[in-house]
């Protein structure tokens, strides 16, 4: 059976998928900054206490912290996937790093299969597997287990032993892997927001769906005997949370993020996913122009909406297989940062509120600082964040404020 073509940016070519494209006016997107994860998994508590925290529901993760290269939920999510991509093409899935377009093929051309392409389209629409009950009921496994340690101690650019922590929820793909599977056509795509849901009322608990992600973010409830999955806080989203007054508002997970690695909004799209042009919007600028935030394994053909800023200590071939093949120049970017970006990133857990745009105030020169053998200078710039009306909701500064306590000694009450 011959299936639709539509095209997938971030693999740079056209592609097999179940359904052609559909309306699209906004898509949630998110940037994770991997760098600054201290695996508080406030994050993940937030989401379970918000959303999983029912009968049924107790081996639900929406959001989850895992450790890497060993940690994973459900366990070996996606060594698996990996082994079962390069069994159906084997030697095959590989990138023409060579062929780039700023536009439509930014980290060159993928030329292996996606996860839609080794499925035999009849009686299954998605290449993928249904881990055993056992994989889901460790969801903090291997956590801060690192690879060999070296004895001559470590240094960057990349270390010895080394682990970082990797940051899930639900990717509200361009062409989510569940919505293709789904006999019964329970899932669909939002095309006001691009967030993935299920319709429960036609649900049946095939789990195909769980089957399918690549990713394991749909999950089957054995008390409803329906699939559930991360809802991406629609009500917030849409701004109807009575905190914001009718403005869009972060997720759960991004606004109780401690360590400030997360930063949640909306870009505008065209029917394939691709974003417009939108030079203000934070997140248009971490990925299209400075280009640090990669997607999660875009090999598989989702063409995933959370991006990530990869770990610059960890060996750039396991990076590469997970970010693909932009890591070398996003490390670079984000090791020695721009001045812009480093104004961006300062956007990280500001405010509730989804800034749309921002603008930077130039700043007072602060001193210099050598990275890697180079000099360069720092500001202390203002970096002025707006809501979707053009509204200033946030206003911050490159160097965070210094509050000295005052001379005098005040007693305990303890």
């Amino acid at each position: 059976m011959a299936l639709p073509k539509v095209y997938n940016w971030q693999l740079g070519r056209e592609m097999d998928y179940r359904f052609a494209n559909g309306p699209a006016k906004r898509q949630f997107a998110a940037v994770f900054n991997t760098n600054r994860c201290i695996a508080c998994q406030t994050c993940t508590m937030a989401c379970k206490s918000t959303w999983t925290f029912s009968p049924g529901q107790e081996l639900m993760w929406w959001n989850n912290v895992e450790t890497k290269p060993y940690g994973g939920y459900p366990a070996h999510w996606d060594v698996n996937i990996l082994e079962l991509q390069e069994k159906a093409n084997p030697g095959g899935q590989v990138w023409d790093a060579t062929k780039k377009d700023p536009k439509n093929a930014p980290y060159g051309t993928f030329a292996g299969k996606t996860i839609f392409e080794t499925a035999d389209g009849l009686t299954n629409m998605v290449t993928g597997y249904l881990p055993p009950e056992e994989d889901w009921k460790a969801p903090n496994i291997y956590e801060d287990t690192a690879t060999a340690f070296s004895k001559t101690g470590v240094s960057l650019p990349e270390h010895a032993g080394w682990f970082f922590y990797l940051q899930r929820i639900c990717n509200h793909c361009s062409y989510p892997a569940c919505l293709a599977a789904c006999p019964r056509n329970a899932i669909y795509k939002r095309a006001e927001d691009g967030i993935v849901l299920i319709d429960q009322s036609r649900c049946r608990g095939y789990r195909k769906c769980v089957e399918a992600c690549p990713y394991k973010k749909s999950m089957y409830r054995p008390s409803t005997r329906t699939s559930e999955k991360c809802i991406a806080c629609y009500p917030r989203v849409e701004g109807t949370d009575p905190l914001t007054k009718g403005l869009p508002m972060e997720t759960r997970c991004m606004t109780a993020c401690i360590g400030k690695i997360r930063l949640q909004g909306l870009v505008s799209v065209d029917a394939n996913g691709q974003w417009f042009e939108d030079r203000q919007n934070p997140l248009y600028y971490l990925v299209q122009v400075a280009k640090v935030a990669l997607p999660l394994y875009p090999q598989f053909g989702t063409q995933p909406n959370v991006y990530y800023i990869p770990p610059r200590w960890a060996p750039r071939d396991y990076l590469r297989q997970m970010f693909g093949p932009g890591v070398d120049d996003a490390i670079a970017a984000y090791t020695n940062p721009s001045r812009e970006t480093l104004g961006v990133l300062q956007l990280f857990r500001a405010t509730q509120k989804i800034i749309f745009s921002y603008k930077i105030q130039p700043g007072p020169k602060t001193g210099e600082i050598n990275v890697a053998g180079k000099v360069r200078e720092l500001f202390n710039d203002t970096v002025i964040g707006f809501d979707s009306n053009g509204n200033e909701i946030v206003r911050v500064t490159v160097d965070e404020p210094l509050i000295e306590r005052p001379a005098q000694v005040t007693m305990n009450t303890i």
